[in-house]
């Protein structure tokens, strides 16, 4: 049985915090009284950003897999495709490696906000 709940704090706070509190709720995907019981309450608070920046590695994570499945294609002589230049291997290793460090600046900004919370 969920209990309704009936009683209210009253914090007093500056704009400022006010503002920061309301980001920060904002932030998570919970409402300021959600976020406010969550903290308090000792919870841990998962940033909407930080499932933003997941999916984003994951997309490029897809991206890297397509691009070696059709690196490992062309390597093995696929009928279905054709190399006509080495400058085409040399196009999607270029692709590859702009991916790779596409992932690692997501993870290094990840990582960031992390250390900055």
């Amino acid at each position: 049985m969920v209990q309704k709940r009936l009683l209210h704090f009253r914090v007093p706070v500056t704009l400022d915090e006010e503002q920061e509190i309301r980001t920060k709720a904002r932030d998570t995907g919970l409402s300021v009284a959600k976020y406010m019981r969550q903290v308090s309450l000792g919870y841990f608070v998962p940033s909407a950003i930080d499932n933003q920046q997941v999916e984003k590695l994951l997309r490029i994570n897809g991206d890297l897999g397509r691009v070696g499945g059709l690196l490992k294609m062309w390597l093995t002589n696929d009928v279905r495709l054709k190399i006509t230049s080495k400058a085409e291997i040399e196009a999607t290793l270029v692709a590859i490696r702009t991916t790779q460090n596409a992932m690692l600046d997501a993870i290094l900004e990840l990582r960031n906000k992390k250390t900055n919370t």
